[in-house]
């Protein structure tokens, strides 16, 4: 019986590992989080880019378990705080702040700034790394524009405050499959099963 490939993510979030379960699951590819291995040090994302900070955290994960891991690096840029908070999206608010004390923390940076000039974009660039020669790197954008108050129950982070105009809502107002769809995360991830089906590694 042919063994089922398993993916080590780096994450402890249960809303972003479900969505890479979804990912994989196509293949039968199993997933595991970083709750799986408790006994994972810290990683610091000390990177100045998304990539930088996806690298550190793929390149100290695989040096600790040797096996194929993937990690991501996601945040929302807003043009009016000139890309801000970027790589602080999960630490907005500071260290440990939820999801709540962010999404109150950009509505008050954003206090007074016009409909028209509210664009952002959530941003997702994914490193999967196999063994010491191969690694890949994906990238994806969502664009859209920051709402005044949150809409929607659904999702996570910045999700309700985030509005797709062509949807006409926000990404916590869909479901996860449409999400999937349209979202940062949701293109990098065809991306990267682009590259890993010229690589073979996936029908």
């Amino acid at each position: 019986m042919k063994d089922v490939p398993t993916v080590i993510i780096a994450t402890r979030n249960p809303g972003k590992l479900k969505e890479f379960e979804t990912f994989f699951a196509q293949w039968a590819w199993k997933v595991k989080g970083l709750s799986d291995f408790p006994d994972v040090p810290d990683i610091v994302e000390n990177g100045r880019t998304f990539e930088e900070n996806a690298r550190i955290k793929a390149e100290a994960l695989y040096a600790w378990l040797k096996r194929p891991v993937l990690a991501d690096d996601s945040g929302l840029e807003v043009d009016a705080l000139d890309g801000q908070p970027g790589v602080y999206s999960a630490r907005y608010a500071g260290e440990g702040a939820a999801d709540e004390e962010n999404n109150a923390k950009l509505l008050a940076a954003l206090q007074g700034v016009p409909a028209d000039r509210r664009q952002a974009r959530f941003r997702c660039v994914l490193v999967m790394k196999f063994d010491e020669e191969r690694q890949l790197t994906a990238e994806g954008v969502c664009e859209g524009v920051i709402l005044e108050a949150p809409r929607g129950r659904g999702g996570f982070g910045y999700d309700p405050l985030f509005y797709v105009p062509a949807l006409g809502k926000t990404l916590a107002e869909i479901s996860a499959e449409e999400k999937n769809r349209i979202s940062h995360r949701g293109a990098a991830l065809r991306q990267l099963a682009d590259q890993l089906a010229k690589c073979q590694l996936i029908p």
